[in-house]
């Protein structure tokens, strides 16, 4: 990998994510990424990078596959077996194809093997964040009868009246209606609205469910639009 990219292009403030323990290849890509108009954060080793992967909610991660503590692979099981959608790139010198097989398998988006060109690099994490971008855009207000959830807003409306919901609230209820019809569980919405270390309990999810139907449903006690599903979780009809 070269040193620099030059020319490098503009580029939103989304977040990248590396998780690299090679220090000087880790710096590399952050100084590159900087340089495009990204924000960065970085980890030299697979403890720290789950930790950030699951709380600081990055749009797009690039992950070496050999790391102290979780390996890369593990990482991406964990990421997708919680439900989080978020893009990863694996870069690796294991470079064979079952090596590929197996990261794209467990849900990486993509897999560049090491030593690879930077401009390649670069290319492959543009692309994967438009890809993002279009995905967000759909997903960026939903209507369902008379409640309207604009997400990149944060505000959701119940007849035409804007509901006050806090900001833990708003996010149970953008996830829950982002994947209509989905059933969640409680350890699944614990994870990805208060984070993988979060030491809270079932209770939490319920009471922020409770106070949601309070003031999202005609009648709480009969939702139409949080449902309960029976020794799991929540769905969102």
């Amino acid at each position: 990998m070269s040193t620099v990219e030059k020319q490098p292009a503009k580029a939103g403030r989304e977040t990248i994510l590396v998780i690299e323990d090679d220090r000087s290849l880790r710096r590399g890509l952050a100084m590159n990424f900087e340089l495009r108009g990204y924000r960065v954060l970085t980890a030299e080793d697979g403890d720290e990078g789950i930790k950030l992967a699951f709380d600081a909610g990055p749009d797009l991660i690039v992950l070496d596959i050999m790391l102290p503590g979780f390996s890369g692979l593990e990482i991406v099981s964990a990421l997708r077996d919680k439900g989080r959608d978020v893009p990863v790139l694996i870069l690796s010198a294991r470079g064979t194809t079952d090596n590929k097989i197996e990261g794209l398998d467990l849900g990486a988006d993509d897999y560049l093997a090491k030593p690879f060109a930077l401009s390649e690099l670069l290319a492959r994490v543009e692309a994967m964040l438009r890809r993002r971008r279009v995905e967000k855009s759909k997903k960026a207000r939903f209507v369902f009868g008379d409640l309207t959830i604009d997400v990149d807003g944060r505000r959701a409306a119940l007849r035409g009246r804007e509901v006050d919901l806090s900001a833990k609230e708003f996010d149970l209820l953008a996830l829950l209606a982002g994947s209509p019809g989905k059933a969640f569980r409680r350890s699944e919405i614990l994870d990805r609205i208060w984070g993988y270390e979060f030491e809270g309990t079932a209770r939490t999810v319920d009471n922020f469910v409770l106070s949601l139907r309070q003031k999202i449903e005609a009648d709480p006690r009969s939702p139409t639009f949080i449902r309960t599903v029976r020794h799991i979780g929540y769905r969102f009809r």
